[in-house]
């Protein structure tokens, strides 16, 4: 699996704005001039679309039950990002939805009624469960809700953070049935001593050490007793796919999708703030002050990372996209969400954000779920436009114009999303 480009249309347009090699080459601007010009262009703003520079392999994503559309991150582990384009249906099929492993993919369970879960540590009550009795003793709910990678937006940062580097598509919203996670904690009857979950799963190490864990991580009690976290075997109403963590995962919405464990088999209650894998270091944190871009933050204290940032993308029309002559109304469409903070509203912008319009936001199935919104907006001419959003939430929380609070692992990206068409 290698990356690929995005397959919207070339634009056969040469413009000499700065700072914009980066996006010009993402939306398959660059190196389309007219005549026999070239793009000059300078400075390194990322672009605002998942694809790769123009050299990259353009070889399809195949993955068995995927959409070939979605762009390859990395193969050892496994990672796969939508394109903002794909994410425009209300609910995110299963075939566009992002991918995004720590260590290898197990083996597909066997017998998916008899997986076992098992509940332990500051119980009073340890319990050990087959799929088949959860389903049995506890009766599951179905939410729409996003799911997101906490390192959405990473590629968004100068300089570079480490890992790999998401645009927008490391996130979808799909239809999740699962036993509450409130209830089966109550069952187990949580001793008053529990202060933090401890997750683990069955996806072994990367190195093939059976000693190491993948990712073990962890969210305070008072989070995991949060009536949306479900313990999921569906997703969009069919069983849980192995790549997504089948036959049984968590998921924690608002929060980082580390949390969200995929081949779940136990959830330990500590009475402290867990420390497993992904829990240390500046894994999942962000600093409480402000780095210079690119130092080691040495002496500066970070926190964990938990309600995720506001963010907006356009799903209609395609980065990249070609109108014809005269096309002067302009149909846009997106989705947009702000971890465990509501939406309040989405703005649109054709000039940089130098004038703003308010896009109408669809109504919410449920807590979680993403606000589909859409906008029409009137273009004074034929010509070249750069289509800014951007998402607003009730406490008054805006995205930034490019991606702030630089941190080693480039967490929090959320800069406003941004493509390009032409008309005529």
């Amino acid at each position: 699996m290698t990356a690929k480009r995005d397959d919207a249309p070339t634009i056969p347009v040469q413009t000499a704005g700065l700072d914009r090699r980066g996006f010009l080459a993402g939306a398959g601007l660059a190196g389309a001039a007219l005549g026999s010009g070239t793009v000059m262009t300078a400075g390194s703003v990322r672009a605002q679309e998942a694809k790769p520079a123009a050299a990259a392999d353009s070889a399809s994503f195949a993955f068995e039950g995927k959409d070939s559309g979605l762009t390859s991150l990395g193969d050892r582990p496994l990672v796969a990002e939508t394109p903002a384009h794909l994410l425009d249906d209300d609910t995110t099929p299963i075939s566009k939805f992002f991918i995004r492993c720590n260590g290898q993919v197990p083996d597909a369970a066997a017998d998916r009624e008899n997986w076992s879960l098992t509940i332990d540590g500051e119980v009073e009550a340890p319990l050990v469960l087959s799929l088949k009795e959860l389903k049995e003793r506890f009766k599951p709910r179905t939410y729409r809700m996003v799911l997101e990678c906490g390192g959405n937006g990473r590629s968004f940062f100068q300089p570079p953070a480490r890992g790999n580097q998401w645009t927008n598509g490391g996130a979808g919203c799909a239809e999740w049935t699962g036993i509450p996670l409130n209830e089966v904690l109550r069952a187990a009857k949580v001793k008053p001593s529990a202060q933090y979950t401890a997750h683990h799963g069955a996806d072994p190490h990367l190195s093939g050490d059976a000693k190491k864990e993948s990712l073990s991580r962890g969210m305070p009690v008072a989070k995991a007793m949060e009536e949306h976290n479900l313990l999921v075997f569906a997703m969009n109403g069919e069983p849980l796919p192995n790549i997504h963590g089948g036959p049984l995962r968590l998921v924690v919405p608002g929060w980082p999708g580390s949390l969200s464990h995929k081949w779940l088999t136990r959830i330990t209650l500590r009475d402290r703030e867990h420390d497993g894998q992904g829990m240390t270091g500046h894994s999942y944190r962000l600093p409480e002050r402000p780095l210079v871009p690119g130092s080691k933050g040495d002496g500066v204290p970070f926190r964990i990372l938990e309600s995720m940032p506001v963010r907006a993308v356009t799903t209609s029309p395609a980065n990249g996209t070609r109108l014809p002559a005269g096309a002067h109304d302009l149909d846009l469409r997106g989705a947009a969400w702000g971890g465990d903070v509501p939406i309040a509203r989405v703005d649109v912008s054709i000039d940089g954000g130098q004038t703003w319009s308010e896009a109408k936001l669809a109504a919410l199935k449920n807590r979680y779920d993403w606000h589909r919104w859409t906008a029409r907006l009137r273009l004074p001419s034929d010509g070249y436009y750069e289509i800014f959003a951007r998402a607003t939430d009730a406490n008054g929380r805006t995205q930034p114009t490019l991606a702030t609070n630089w941190n080693p692992q480039g967490y929090g990206g959320n800069a406003q999303h941004r493509i390009a068409i032409l008309v005529g």
